[in-house]
């Protein structure tokens, strides 16, 4: 047997792969699920109901402004001075039945268009934290366990060893991601057909959803070599593991505090989660309210920076090429004890 059919196959028999597929699959099926009860279709019966409730809610308006009305009058006869009601009754009036309209009235409805896009940050973000773990848990196990001295026994070359594992890493979450993709585009196009509304769509639409797809799956992968290569930095799972929880407390939110108590602009420049954001939404607009002046002749128009994924782009490959690399060179030219 190959040595990437052999690590392969061990990615796909480790029990923490399982759990965490399934758990992931869960997390994931758990919101479809809340998706679809949640919405519902909207037909001749729903809309009907939406003008009575329109028109109950307007009805009860007009009484509540004749009762304030007539309160107002009873007041003015008697001279009431409180200032409870205005000196002019006759400005108490119903309002416009216009202001109510049906469509206010509408229960939730999943339009598969307008709303499909925002779900695809949950598999990409579900899968990325899955990639992590699995990754970092594959190769660290084999560190803490002695597995990866008896294969460098049989298999001297360390970097080619490493590579080919990361490869049967990738090619199984790449499977997983790709069918997970494939299942959550189908899951909520029944949830449209069923619960809401397909109209509107065209072949730009579907080729921006598939786009953000596709960045979504690159995002698992790179979390995946990012955890394996941490995990291969410090020969141990808690390596990878202990660094994300170093980033996300001190990297993120002591770093976030900090900024924001020396009054720095654009905050969350600096954060990750806004590149991830970036990525997987193409771009996003941080506004700097601190410098908005106040104009008298016009509206208050605050600083703006914008973040594209291509910026994400440029800090995931940096990324890639310092822990990657740096990997590689580990397992080259240190000792293997």
């Amino acid at each position: 047997m190959s040595l990437y059919r052999a690590e392969l196959r061990r990615l796909v028999l480790r029990r923490l792969t399982r759990w965490a597929t399934v758990l992931g699959l869960a997390v994931l099926a758990t919101v479809a699920v809340g998706v679809f009860l949640s919405n519902q279709k909207i037909d001749d019966a729903a809309r009907a109901r939406a003008e009575v409730a329109a028109e109950q809610d307007w009805q009860q308006q007009v009484r509540q402004s004749e009762e304030i009305r007539a309160e107002c009058e009873q007041a003015a006869a008697r001279g009431d001075q409180s200032g409870r009601f205005p000196r002019d009754c006759s400005g108490i009036s119903p309002p416009p039945r216009d202001i109510f309209p049906a469509e206010q009235y509408l229960p939730a409805t999943f339009d598969f268009r307008a709303s499909f896009g925002g779900t695809l940050i949950a598999p990409a973000a579900i899968l990325a934290l899955v990639g992590f773990v699995v990754g970092s848990s594959f190769v660290g196990a084999e560190w803490n366990t002695g597995g990866m001295m008896t294969m460098l026994l049989w298999r001297p070359k360390r970097v080619t060893v490493l590579l080919t594992k990361l490869a049967a890493l990738l090619a199984g979450l790449l499977a997983l991601a790709v069918t997970t993709t494939v299942l959550w585009f189908g899951g909520f196009w029944l949830i449209a057909t069923t619960r809401g509304s397909t109209e509107g769509m065209t072949a730009g639409a579907w080729q921006s959803f598939a786009l953000t797809s596709l960045r979504g799956v690159v995002l698992v992968l790179v979390a995946a070599v990012l955890g394996f290569g941490l995990a291969s930095l410090g020969r141990h799972t808690a390596m990878a593991l202990g660094g994300a929880v170093g980033v996300v407390v001190v990297g993120q939110f002591g770093l976030g505090v900090l900024l924001k108590l020396t009054g720095a602009k654009f905050v969350e420049a600096w954060l990750l989660p806004t590149y991830v954001q970036a990525w997987l939404q193409k771009e996003v607009v941080l506004r700097n309210w601190q410098s908005c002046q106040v104009n008298p002749f016009g509206q208050c128009e605050p600083e703006t920076l914008t973040l594209t994924w291509q910026h994400t782009s440029g800090l995931l490959a940096a990324g890639l090429v310092l822990i990657l690399g740096g990997a590689c060179w580990a397992i080259r030219r240190r000792d293997i004890s």
